[in-house]
């Protein structure tokens, strides 16, 4: 199985209205969220990818237009969009696109990671 990943950055804010008050992700905060994209495949392309990295641009352009400098909460229509959520979201988002994606991966801070793999994805 050939993988390759890519790498996508943006900042913005939410807030999880779900927590304790004194729970410091109730309060507004932001983050500079970093969005690693998966893709696999059992066989390469006749060029030798598993897709071209400049077609993920697309996701790029969507990341920038949609969430950077934004508040996530509008954008999602969520009450408590969480990094596990986005990577839900961003999967879904590129699995529609990129049929090869196999996992995305969110992280809100240097020491924090949150994933979505689908079962089917090893």
């Amino acid at each position: 199985m050939f993988r390759i990943t890519k790498r996508f950055e943006f900042s913005a804010s939410h807030r999880l209205a779900n927590l304790p008050e004194d729970h410091p992700c109730a309060r507004l905060h932001g983050h500079n969220y970093i969005v690693e994209i998966e893709l696999q495949a059992v066989r390469l392309d006749a060029h030798g990818f598993v897709r071209d990295y400049r077609e993920l641009s697309a996701f790029k352009r969507y990341v920038d237009d949609t969430f950077d400098h934004r508040h996530i909460n509008d954008v999602l229509g969520s009450d408590s969009p969480t990094a596990e959520t986005l990577a839900l979201h961003f999967y879904e988002w590129c699995r529609d696109r990129f049929p090869e994606t196999s996992a995305v991966r969110v992280s809100e801070t240097p020491k924090t990671w949150a994933e979505y793999r689908p079962d089917n994805a090893s």
